[in-house]
């Protein structure tokens, strides 16, 4: 487990800010207990936002045949819907929902090239809203497989995110399991499948990046399929 070393300087603001409420304290206080209290308080703080950017170490699945998971979370939606900014055609979307209480690193699904990649400015609603994936603050990634297979992934910010950092652009060559971003404070993660992907999640399901796969890819190859279910 190490802090998200993207993170140091967000952290070292808040120390700071917290280390100046302290000393100010020393000379308003009119309890002695007040300058305990603070201190403990601001101790408990800090270490509370530290877990927001925690890295776990982890042993990620490689298999060009699963689909795994992005994110930490649940799944909050497992559905058809027409994707109309890059792909434009149906896909089967998996929304994963990341509380505050989550790893918030994001992970490759697939291995492939960087074919797409776009930030949209927006709003902050509620990320179990529907029009959340659209509507919110979002990246959008999209990923082509050595077999041509194109899958888009999105971040997506939420009431509390306000923040969302991607790490990968246009033409980069990315492997499975390594990090793709981050979204600070928790929110969404929309993949969009191809439509002939066999999911093997449902609503209300956790996962975690990485090592649980969302789906895998049904070839047609004269029955011979190559995909498996595992997690």
């Amino acid at each position: 487990m190490y802090i998200y070393k993207k993170a140091y300087p967000l952290l070292l603001r808040i120390g700071i800010i917290l280390v100046v409420i302290n000393i100010l304290f020393l000379f308003i206080a009119w309890q002695a207990s007040i300058l305990i209290i603070i201190p403990v308080f601001s101790a408990i703080v800090f270490s509370f936002i530290c877990l927001f950017f925690r890295v776990p170490e982890r042993k990620h699945i490689k298999n060009e045949n699963l689909i795994s998971a992005p994110a930490d979370g649940t799944v909050v939606a497992v559905e058809e819907e027409f994707e109309d900014e890059y792909l434009k055609t149906s896909c089967l979307k998996t929304s994963i929902f990341m509380s505050i209480l989550n790893i918030h690193q994001n992970r490759i699904p697939v291995s492939g090239k960087v074919i797409y990649y776009k930030y949209h400015p927006g709003k902050y609603l509620v990320a179990y809203h529907p029009k959340a994936s659209s509507k919110n603050e979002h990246t959008s990634i999209v990923i082509e497989t050595n077999d041509g297979l194109k899958l888009m992934v999105r971040q997506i910010a939420g009431f509390v995110a306000r923040r969302i950092i991607c790490n990968v652009k246009e033409n980069d060559i990315v492997e499975q399991g390594e990090e793709l971003g981050f979204i600070l404070f928790g929110s969404r993660v929309d993949v969009y499948l191809p439509i002939n992907a066999a999911v093997n999640v449902r609503a209300g399901e956790k996962v975690k990046a990485s090592i649980n796969s969302i789906a895998y890819i049904a070839f047609t190859d004269g029955g011979k399929g190559r995909g498996g279910r595992g997690k």
